[in-house]
């Protein structure tokens, strides 16, 4: 493999481990305030609490989820420089300023009250604690806008203009409210929302089936069920309208990811298949006939371009058309296990064993469906780097390959250890999910805990 490639693997690498930490982030906070909503309504009841203690354990879980988010994107963010040098050269006048904006309003918001939101519980008042627990939440929100918008800007990129092969801003606006920007943001929010809500349903599951439940963690496990349940078909419909402004947009990515080799009327719907791109056709296909017509375009004889009609500018069939299929099985295995267990609670009755281990086997698949999806966007935006402007392999530093393999190797041997580490420490946190009392202190030094008192 040349330098191109192992560097495209490099970067998948780095932003496929960041990425699943800010998808948990960006929800996760949005159930502490809630959480902590819902705790200062039950004051002076038993269930206080128990909305105390679900705080609490998920307080921590972000914690964790945002120290290897900001490790892993420092990490990203320098990959810019060293193996992609010509897109900061060519975009960086337009991709510097947002990744900018990002820092200064987004992680500096966070920055600011996330110490108050970990360690202030006690010894600030209840208001400046929700105040701060809110604008931690606000943070991870407008972090994610940020970097929505650049992304959405290399896949529709608008409100520039090129001087001698270099991208100046013409417009901010529509640079930032690019095409695709809107549903592209809608998506990636209705997604974190699935991922936390899964993880919080999944490990509280786990919890109860191991008898390391407390007060909290039913109250946890029901909120994120619900959240789970109405995001689902909300994402659908956010994914249908995302569909019909790809297919406008880039439609050499919609006929990759539906394996249309030529273009035609009443294109059918590949259920599955083998994309064999090296003969133009897709082997041991089950296909639906009109079905991809009327689900893309909302017209069953509609006109749908296939991947003859980009000749040398379409990205690889075989990823894109399998990363969309596991996308979508995921979300429509999401659909189903929130449905059966939110009528279970619309029933009032008790999960059983049966569906508590299914939550806990679904604790990451949001991460799957995550990874799925971006990988159907950023593999379908190839083989440009800038959508339509500028080509991948016209942008990538010239490395020896021997030196990008080495640094890659070495990623991959910290990710893995990372990531079975954070799994490993959220299995810690769940058997042992106690709020600290006046008589366990965290620190000898500490004169009233972390958690408040008991």
């Amino acid at each position: 493999m040349d330098a191109l490639v192992l560097s495209r693997i490099q970067f998948a690498a780095n932003i496929s481990f960041h990425i699943l930490f800010p998808t948990i982030n960006i929800a996760l906070c949005w159930f502490l305030v809630y959480f902590r909503i819902r705790h200062t309504a039950a004051r002076g009841t038993p269930q206080a609490q128990a909305w105390e203690e679900a705080y609490y354990l998920w307080t921590k879980v972000f914690a964790l989820s945002f120290a290897l988010g900001v490790v892993s994107g420092i990490t990203m963010s320098f990959q810019f420089g060293t193996n992609w040098p010509g897109y900061m050269e060519k975009a960086g006048n337009i991709a510097g300023p947002l990744l900018g904006y990002e820092v200064l309003t987004a992680f500096f918001l966070e920055a600011t009250f996330l110490g108050v939101m970990l360690f202030g519980r006690g010894r600030v008042s209840d208001r400046v604690h929700m105040i701060s627990t809110l604008m931690v939440a606000a943070g991870t929100t407008l972090s994610a806008f940020w970097i929505i918008s650049l992304n959405s800007w290399m896949q529709t990129p608008a409100g520039f203009k090129l001087i001698d092969g270099v991208m100046h801003a013409d417009s901010w606006w529509d640079i930032v409210f690019n095409p695709s920007f809107p549903y592209r943001l809608t998506h990636k929010l209705l997604a974190s929302t699935l991922t936390a809500s899964f993880l919080i349903a999944g490990l509280s599951a786990w919890q109860l089936l191991r008898n390391t439940a407390n007060a909290g963690t039913c109250r946890a496990l029901h909120s994120a069920v619900v959240a789970a349940a109405i995001a689902i078909p909300l994402q659908i419909v956010a994914g249908d309208m995302h569909g019909l402004n790809t297919l406008h947009h880039q439609p050499a990515k919609i006929a990759a990811l539906e394996a249309i080799w030529h273009t035609e009327k009443s294109a059918p719907l590949t259920l599955i298949g083998w994309p064999n791109e090296k003969e133009g056709r897709t082997d041991f296909a089950i296909q639906v006939p009109k079905l991809a017509s009327l689900i893309l375009a909302h017209d069953m004889n509609a006109e749908l371009k296939g991947l003859d009609a980009f000749p040398n500018a379409h990205p690889p069939v075989a990823p894109v058309f399998w990363g969309f299929r596991v996308m979508v099985g995921m979300g429509v295995l999401m659909l189903a296990v929130s449905w059966w267990c939110a009528l279970t609670l619309w029933r009032k009755r008790s999960f059983s064993r049966w569906q508590l281990r299914v939550l806990a086997a679904m604790t990451f698949s949001g991460w799957l469906a995550t990874l799925a999806g971006w990988y159907v966007t950023e593999i379908g935006r190839q083989p440009f780097l800038v959508y339509g402007v500028f080509r991948t392999a016209d942008l990538v530093a010239d490395h020896p390959p021997e030196m990008v393999l080495g640094t890659l190797i070495a990623y991959l041997a910290v990710y893995a250890f990372l990531l079975a580490s954070y799994v490993l420490v959220l299995m810690y946190m769940a058997q042992h999910p106690a709020m600290p009392t006046p008589e366990t202190p965290q620190s000898p030094k500490a004169a009233t805990p972390i958690g408040g008192p008991a």
